[in-house]
């Protein structure tokens, strides 16, 4: 796997916002799915089983906690992690680094607030998963992969408007997905 790349400029960033904001509103085409086993592990698999209690089978969200629940437990409504695949396109700059950003899913599709805002379900595949409020944002290993202005330019107004660094979901219907699946707004 590639790891390293000169990263992208603001201005090479910013170049690219008409082709995010021309992503499909609806119907959009899962590219890559990524399990996570253990911290900076990555698996591209072409199917996985989504399940209402655990999230992507095989993934360590059950087991990683969060500081932002009493318990320190696993964030129900942080589950599941959606990237538009364009955004992780551009700021990866190779497919074969897109796990890189640590989602589960890349799909391409608007997965801006006017378009997905929380609430909404997708079905793809037999699953069915529900957008949730909690912001996705970059963190400093986002930075490290990608670069500073990537993370300035996905936390942007512009930014956060189209949810570029992603969406948080959980599952509200246990199903398996493939690559190539159509994720639809039910």
């Amino acid at each position: 796997m590639i790891t390293t790349l000169n990263h992208l400029t603001m201005t090479q960033l910013e170049a690219a916002v008409d082709r995010i904001r021309e992503s499909p509103k609806d119907n959009g085409v899962v590219e890559m799915i990524v399990r996570r086993p253990q911290i900076d592990t990555r698996e591209v698999v072409a199917e996985a089983h989504f399940d209402v209690k655990d999230g992507l089978i095989g993934d360590s969200w059950m087991y990683r906690g969060s500081s932002k629940t009493a318990d320190g437990g696993p964030h129900p409504e942080m589950q599941v992690t959606i990237m538009n695949s364009r955004v992780v396109d551009l700021v990866a700059q190779a497919k074969e680094r897109w796990p890189l950003a640590g989602d589960q899913l890349f799909i391409e599709m608007d997965l801006g607030k006017a378009n997905l805002p929380a609430g909404t379900r997708l079905s793809i595949g037999s699953a069915i998963i529900e957008v949730t409020e909690p912001p996705h944002l970059g963190c400093m290993k986002f930075v490290a992969r990608f670069g500073a202005d990537a993370m300035k330019f996905v936390n942007s107004e512009v930014g956060k408007e189209l949810c570029m660094r992603g969406v948080h979901a959980r599952v509200v219907q246990s199903g398996t997905v493939r690559t190539g699946d159509i994720a639809r707004k039910i």
